[in-house]
């Protein structure tokens, strides 16, 4: 997303992490321009955490990679933001089509998913 000024952004959720050096506080936000969108943590105004997605059709969120900051990696943070897209999907009506590897292995390796994938 090379235009990262802000159309839409939704404060999704916030996430408190113990080891995290600073004790920050961080939230995962969304953004979207068009048909293209990225759930994603912003620290001092640099995405440290994105996971882009493309809109297809109406109803269905295409996710389709996901970056994490070394100092952020096995910290849970992948999964808040998959959780993030769920909750968003769930609220909205829309399907989601896992593309990213990551995200496909959590949504398709648990049942509590099934109804938010897209066929």
């Amino acid at each position: 997303m090379a235009n990262r000024n802000l159309f839409v952004r939704t404060y999704l959720s916030e996430i408190i992490f113990a080891n995290y050096t600073e004790m920050a506080k961080l939230k995962i936000q969304r953004e979207e321009h068009g048909k293209k969108g990225a759930f994603f943590i912003e620290k001092d105004g640099t995405w440290i955490a994105e996971m882009t997605y493309t809109r297809e059709g109406t109803r269905t969120l295409v996710i389709e990679h996901t970056s994490i900051a070394k100092a952020l990696q096995g910290k849970g943070v992948g999964k808040a933001m998959v959780n993030a897209a769920v909750k968003f999907a769930e609220k909205n009506n829309l399907l989601i089509k896992p593309v990213c590897p990551f995200v496909k292995k959590i949504l398709e390796s648990s049942e509590e998913y099934e109804d938010i994938l897209a066929r």
